[in-house]
């Protein structure tokens, strides 16, 4: 019986060997974290293409149970395994070794030629010795970006107890697959010569980055880890700090991950298609583009996102390079995005880079615009330098506004609501009384006859009084919201705060809260 079970064992590791001399090339599309200058704290997405010899890569698969303790979890489990099931067929079928990683089920596995394969790997000595468990390394990541103390999600709670008792039988182990759940899985990587691995599965704040052949574990030992961040799953639940919704904590994690840790890749990379989307998922897409110098959205814009937004919103936030006004990292989000929200000033882009400005109209899809959105595309005056590319039209033809300069600094503003738009969604909970900003007026009579205005701003007591909040209707009918007020000071002002909220809702199609998200969560 054991001659048996050996020859099994050699059987499938021939078997996989006869796949890894082929010498095929993966190639992938790797997303990391760039940080637009040093300790800016702001990160452009930067997505490249990166090559990687199949017989040198490995995907390992964490934890993907046939149950779990909360219920919630278990079911995104079942749902993405069909798609993570193609994913490792298509792998394999390249030569990439699989390796199973059920944490506590290797009994269930024992006499296997996949457990056997693992087994046979000889030891290795590595300069940092291997973990067990690698902790959270403050020093060099920070905080997680979600709270998982309490991460089940479930209405009703089952007790915390073992209920797995083997990966889900919707992943097939083939032959040439390896099962582990310890350092074994570094020991057969080293056997093999292996020097990429790609980790999938669950859960993406604990397991993935933690267990011995996570995320943390083999970056330590010097290997090209990559995420596969549409194949997994984070524990966390929308009542835990930050409020947002799951999947925003899962986007949360993702991004610290590729800002700390390693990049990221989907599954479209191996067999093509959209990249796997949870069918409870119906957050539009919210991409916001910051690039101006006067009005520091850059930090503001985010600070409002992360407040108000992460519960019905998956939002992209895209900054031009510190010190590069005209050049705008990460734009091909762009083509992902169901709603765009604006925020730039004069910015002459190469003609590819506005053209997914373009093309985002050009869909029909909903804009908002901010501040100095309504000269974002345009010089003062000129030509644009060679390469570079402007439209001068996207104030009137998007927008609808006709910006014609600002008041006065030093003139103060006074914003009221127009009393016949009063039931306006976008005027939800916005006072009707007159208050301040410290926006200086902006010039923008007549507006273009498509625009219908909701609040009428006036510098002191001069005149003509003008617009500074209104929709706009598109020939292709793409929503449109834009204002002209965003100075830094009127993001501390509630009803600013709530006009903005209520825009980007109303944009999206979707119903406008009762009351902003952030008073939500104080209660």
């Amino acid at each position: 019986m054991k001659r048996l079970v050996l020859s099994g064992c050699l059987a499938w590791f021939l078997a996989s060997a006869a796949l890894a001399q082929e010498g095929k090339t993966l190639t992938l599309n790797l997303r990391s974290r760039v940080e637009t200058s040093k300790e800016s704290g702001r990160f452009h997405a930067v997505t490249k293409p990166t090559q990687w010899q199949a017989a040198e890569t490995a995907i390992i698969v964490c934890d993907m149970w046939d149950d779990h303790y909360c219920v919630s979890a278990a079911k995104r489990v079942a749902e993405m395994a069909p798609r993570m099931n193609e994913v490792l067929k298509a792998a394999r079928s390249q030569g990439v070794l699989i390796i199973h990683c059920p944490s506590g089920c290797m009994d269930k596995y024992a006499d296997t030629p996949a457990r056997k394969l693992a087994q046979q790997a000889p030891p290795v000595e590595t300069k940092i010795p291997l973990k067990n468990w690698c902790h959270l390394e403050e020093a060099r990541e920070g905080k997680l970006p979600i709270d998982d103390s309490e991460p089940n999600d479930d209405e009703t709670p089952r007790e915390k107890k073992r209920f797995y008792t083997r990966q889900i039988e919707t992943l097939e182990i083939a032959p040439g697959d390896a099962v582990t759940d310890s350092a074994e899985a570094y020991y057969l990587m080293q056997q093999r010569g292996i020097k990429h691995a790609i980790v999938m599965g669950v859960h993406v704040n604990m397991c993935v980055l933690g267990r011995p052949f996570g995320i943390r574990q083999l970056t330590y030992q010097g290997m090209d880890v990559a995420l596969m961040r549409d194949m997994t799953d984070a524990m966390y639940s929308p009542k835990q700090r930050p409020f947002v919704s799951h999947f925003t904590g899962n986007d949360l994690v993702i991004e610290h991950i590729e800002k700390n840790w390693c990049p990221s890749l989907t599954s479209s990379d191996f067999i093509g298609g959209q990249p796997f989307r949870f069918a409870a998922d119906k957050r539009p897409h919210l991409v916001i583009v910051m690039a101006e110098d006067e009005y520091k959205t850059e930090t503001t814009l985010p600070a409002f996102a992360a407040s108000h937004l992460g519960r019905d919103f998956k939002v992209s936030l895209i900054y031009n390079t510190d010190g590069q006004r005209n050049q705008i990292p990460g734009l091909d989000v762009l083509r992902e995005a169901d709603i765009a929200l604006f925020s730039l000033r004069r910015r002459t882009l190469a003609k590819a880079d506005l053209d997914m400005f373009r093309q985002h109209v050009a869909a029909g899809k909903p804009v908002v615009g901010i501040r100095t959105a309504s000269h974002g595309f345009s010089q003062r005056s000129g030509t644009p330098p060679e390469g570079s590319d402007e439209w001068p039209s996207f104030d009137h033809d998007v927008l609808g506004g006709n910006y014609q300069n600002h008041h006065a600094n030093d003139i103060p503003t006074f914003v009221r609501t127009i009393e016949a738009q009063a039931k306006h969604p976008i005027l939800t909970g916005v006072s009707g009384e007159e208050f301040r900003v410290q926006s200086s007026l902006y010039r923008n009579t007549p507006l273009a006859e498509t625009a219908t205005p909701l609040m009428m701003g006036r510098a002191a007591d001069l005149k003509p009084h003008e617009p500074v909040a209104w929709t706009n209707q598109r020939p292709d009918s793409g929503r449109v919201f834009y204002t002209s007020l965003g100075h830094v000071e009127d993001f501390k002002i509630p009803a600013f705060q709530r006009l903005l909220l209520n825009g980007i809702y109303w944009a999206a199609n979707l119903p406008v809260p009762a009351q902003l998200p952030a008073e939500q969560n104080s209660k």
